[in-house]
């Protein structure tokens, strides 16, 4: 006796997506280069996707992000997260999850620039980085951080569901 299985088909308003190397939307942010790969348009809202370049001994301050889990993938690099009251040693090939609602940080604590794949889901988030961000043009460096930015920066955060408690917090890295 034999079996015939259909499967219906699938349709999607997404194309398929290629970036080769290299390629995306590039900002500077917070003096790291951020390569937005892909947006909510590109995944019909599903994930988001941005490699980040750390330079040595670099990292965000702790934040939480309220909204969306957060995936952090190492290409390159030595890096140290604080997530939640964990701290994790991290190298190339290393996976982090971060779920919504999580004080976490990270930093490069090598001494050359580290890169790491950042996928936010749902999508969204990768609006935070357009808006706060300054367009990274081929042999451009980073421009310095300021109060102005700082200001800027945790004025935007908001709007997108992030949390950066300032002040007196968790040590780590």
């Amino acid at each position: 006796m034999s079996t015939v299985t259909t499967v219906p088909a699938v349709t999607t308003n997404a194309p398929v997506t290629h970036l080769p190397d290299g390629t995306g939307t590039r900002l500077w942010v917070a003096g790291f280069l951020h390569t937005i790969k892909a947006t909510r348009e590109d995944t019909n809202g599903a994930f988001s996707v941005i490699e980040v370049t750390v330079p040595a001994q670099g990292g965000p301050p702790p934040h939480v992000h309220r909204r969306e889990d957060e995936v952090l993938y190492v290409l390159d690099g030595e890096f140290t997260f604080l997530a939640g009251d964990r701290v994790l040693d991290a190298g190339p090939g290393s996976y982090v999850h971060i779920p919504p609602g999580t004080l976490h940080r990270f930093e490069n604590v090598g001494t050359t620039a580290g890169r790491l794949l950042a996928f936010f889901t749902p999508a969204g988030f990768e609006g935070f980085f357009s808006e706060v961000g300054q367009p990274a043009v081929e042999g451009s460096v980073a421009p310095p951080l300021g109060p102005d930015e700082i200001e800027r920066t945790l004025a935007v955060a908001e709007k997108y569901g992030m949390v950066v408690p300032l002040g007196p917090g968790p040590a780590g890295p």
